[in-house]
């Protein structure tokens, strides 16, 4: 563990009870220090109950006490065996249950812009069953027909960085196992200059035109066809004198 169990809430509380800065309180919280300044400004977290590190073993009272006294101290998380494994966690999210409406909004956008994501990734991204993952991809979910797809991070239900990292992922697995490329990614392997200095491949003709003038003869040989002798002609053979004298 990096940072305290129940972060922000640790936060608030650090800003009530103590005068360290916002880079100590941001640092040790594993927040930004703009948003410890939020914090401070009632900006952001409001409503937000104070958790007592010092109450729930996770800080004593002297690191405070060194870190107030020394600006450019930075606070150490006491060891706490029952936060061992916290970020850890497998399984499902857990999803508040003013956005589980939302759910299977943000799970029609994954499917339909990033059909590469497995359910496994889906419903660890948003919390959700896979069930439920399989009746949006055939379209046998109860409310499909007033579904319409949200982005997830727009919704609040993961963020940017979560959702960017799973399609990285998925994205990776998919070139290891030798996916086939359409044609149009293959081409945007190749750039223009390479492409150009390419044979072309051979291609089938698309259409085939001038078969119905199609012959077996050269137009040389049929102007040189003999006339065919006339009947006449044929039977008209000259007689031979030499068998009338032999008879």
């Amino acid at each position: 563990m990096d940072k305290p169990i129940m972060a922000k809430a640790t936060a608030v509380w650090l800003v009530d009870n103590t005068t360290l800065t916002f880079r100590q309180i941001a640092e040790f919280c594993g927040l930004h220090e703009l948003e410890v300044q939020g914090i401070a400004d009632g900006d952001v977290a409001a409503g937000v109950k104070g958790f007592d590190p010092i109450a729930n073993n996770q800080l004593v009272q002297e690191e405070i006490d060194k870190a107030e006294a020394d600006p450019a101290y930075n606070l150490r998380l006491k060891f706490n065996p029952s936060a061992v494994g916290e970020e850890k966690r497998r399984g499902p999210r857990y999803t508040p249950l003013s956005k589980r409406q939302d759910r299977p909004a943000s799970i029609l956008w994954l499917v339909k812009f990033h059909p590469e994501l497995s359910d496994g990734q889906i419903s660890k991204l948003v919390g959700t069953t896979k069930p439920t993952i399989q009746a949006i991809r055939e379209r046998t979910h109860w409310n499909i027909a007033n579904i319409q797809p949200i982005d997830p991070v727009a919704l609040g239900l993961c963020k940017q960085s979560e959702l960017d990292a799973i399609v990285q992922k998925a994205a990776a697995k998919k070139a290891a196992e030798g996916a086939v490329m359409s044609d149009d990614e293959r081409r945007k392997l190749v750039s223009t200059e390479q492409s150009l200095g390419m044979e072309p491949e051979p291609k089938l003709p698309t259409a085939i035109s001038g078969l119905e003038t199609f012959s077996l003869s050269n137009d040389a040989e049929d102007e040189k066809e003999e006339p065919v002798p006339d009947a006449d002609s044929f039977f008209n053979l000259p007689d031979n004198d030499e068998d009338e004298d032999e008879d």
